[in-house]
């Protein structure tokens, strides 16, 4: 599925916003890139930068926004410098996004299957007739039972779940080479974000879309991605493979995000939680914006920004603890109970793939 080939390349991408207070630096040196069938994470606590990264993919910034500095490069064009005709020709039809609320992302006086089909006659100029007959067949493969019987029913008709299902038919109806999910799941019960997660593993596997998934919670990614980018006040910290950032994470801002994580076996205890706050980035701290946060401090980070040090080919780590002379630390001990689950996850994930392909075989 996944290749060596970038679909998509963010450099050195800034973006700040002109606020009554003053300059809010939003997005501060961002890069990373995204490879043809892979599911890049993009993981962080709330304001961290995460939405605002993948919007401006979309072209979606907000008015009082401005890039800094920095390209995202999508097919040798960058998308920063397409005029609005351009941008409205892309979304949709090459780049797509799930939002986290189905509710607010549909129009509750249209019928759905009226709004899935909208893309092909906007995008494609397919007639009203092939574009519905395409809009039932998404439905179907996106797992809307009675699909025939619902295509003329209206947003509110359905469950959180299954407006969820009709979100994705929304954004995959054109096969877009890349997909956007922020937070998709976040409004939703555990038993079906599962199943729209297995979902959007399988259509991933039939129509082989690169996706961006934006979540601030680290069991989804477990189970979801290829490759991770830890963001924090605005920049990327850690970016490595889904095995290198459980199985050997490096920033104390990675382990507390993975210490802070449930169990099966979390029993009425008291997670632990990071202390204090993300940084005012109206005014960014010298040195790592982490360090007033960070139990392992040491004294440069509070004057000197850590540049990434490199773990191995694809593992990389903004934190002074990798530099030679850094004193030897050990992750908190929560790292090893979530390696121990994040192990049983993928084992369990493996079984249930053998099985699918088994019955695929049977077929």
């Amino acid at each position: 599925m996944e290749s060596n080939e970038n679909i998509l390349e963010v450099n050195h991408l800034k973006i700040n916003f002109n606020t009554y207070a003053g300059t809010v630096k939003a997005i501060r040196d961002v890069s990373f890139n995204l490879k043809k069938g892979e599911t890049l994470a993009i993981v962080g606590e709330s304001g961290s930068g995460k939405t605002v990264t993948t919007r401006s993919i979309m072209g979606l910034l907000a008015a009082n926004s401005e890039v800094a500095g920095g390209d995202i490069q999508f097919h040798g064009k960058d998308i920063l410098k397409m005029s609005q005709k351009e941008l409205e020709q892309l979304r949709g039809a090459q780049i797509a996004q799930i939002f986290q609320d189905p509710m607010t992302s549909l129009d509750p006086t249209m019928r759905i299957g009226r709004q899935i089909a909208e893309p092909l006659m906007v995008h494609k100029g397919m007639k009203k007739d092939k574009a519905m007959a395409q809009a039932l067949e998404m439905m179907k493969l996106v797992g809307i039972t009675d699909a025939e019987q619902r295509i003329n029913d209206y947003p509110h008709q359905f469950s959180g779940g299954m407006r969820q299902r009709i979100v994705i038919a929304i954004a995959l109806i054109n096969y877009p080479e890349i997909l956007i999910a922020d937070e998709p799941t976040t409004a939703l019960d555990v038993t079906i974000q599962a199943q729209i997660l297995d979902l959007m593993r399988e259509l991933q596997n039939k129509i082989s879309t690169s996706i961006i998934f934006i979540t601030h919670d680290l069991g989804v990614v477990a189970g979801m991605a290829d490759r991770v980018a830890v963001m924090y006040a605005g920049k990327i910290v850690e970016y490595g493979t889904v095995d290198e950032i459980f199985y050997n994470p490096k920033h104390p801002y990675t382990w507390g995000l993975l210490s802070s994580m449930p169990t099966l076996d979390t029993n009425g205890e008291e997670l632990p939680s990071i202390p204090g706050t993300p940084p005012d980035l109206l005014d960014p701290p010298a040195g790592d914006a982490f360090a007033a946060r960070n139990a392992y401090a040491l004294k440069i980070d509070t004057e000197q920004e850590p540049p990434f040090f490199k773990v191995s080919d694809t593992h990389y780590a903004a934190t002074w603890l990798l530099h030679p002379d850094a004193p030897k630390v050990t992750p908190p001990e929560q790292i090893l109970e979530r390696q121990e689950q994040f192990a049983k996850m993928q084992k369990d994930l493996a079984q249930q793939g053998h099985h699918v392909e088994e019955e695929e075989e049977k077929q």
